[in-house]
C-alpha cells in the first residue's frame, strides 16, 4: 500500500512533529486542526470563530488530498467546555450533509495555544 504526506498553504503548518495529512491507500487520516488562521497563524476570536476556523482548515486538507469533507467517515471532535456541544452540531450542518460520518465528541482540559476546540478526520476516497 502506498503511503504519501499531504501538505497545503491553505491550512496552518504543523505546529509540531505531525504531517497535515497522511493518505494511505484510499484512506486518508487528517492530523487535527484548531481555529489557526493559515496566513497569520493566530487563533480565530471566539468559540464559534475558532469552530468555523477548523472546518476550514479540515476542508483545506481534505482537498489538497484529492478529497471533500463528503469523503469523511469518521470525525473526532475536542471541546474544552461541553455546553458549546449543541453549536458544534449547528456549525458542522453547514459543512456537512447526510448521510454524516461517525463522530465522537470528548471534553478535554485544555488544546493546543489556549484553543477551545479541535477536530481530525478519518476520510475514504473514490
Amino acid at each position: 500500500m502506498s503511503r504519501s504526506i499531504v501538505s497545503t498553504p491553505k491550512a496552518p503548518a504543523a505546529i509540531g512533529t505531525y504531517s497535515q495529512a497522511v493518505k494511505a491507500g484510499n484512506t486518508v487520516y487528517l492530523s487535527g486542526q484548531i481555529g489557526l488562521d493559515p496566513a497569520s497563524m493566530q487563533l480565530a476570536d471566539g468559540f464559534e470563530a475558532q469552530t468555523v476556523q477548523v472546518f476550514e482548515n479540515l476542508r483545506a486538507v481534505a482537498e489538497a488530498a484529492g478529497g471533500s469533507l463528503a469523503d469523511a467517515v469518521k470525525l473526532n471532535i475536542y471541546l474544552t467546555d461541553l455546553s458549546n456541544f449543541a453549536k458544534v452540531n449547528e456549525i458542522m450542518a453547514r459543512y456537512f450533509a447526510e448521510p454524516y460520518p461517525a463522530r465522537a465528541a470528548v471534553g478535554v482540559k485544555e488544546l493546543p495555544k489556549g484553543a477551545v476546540v479541535e477536530a481530525d478526520a478519518v476520510l475514504v476516497l473514490g
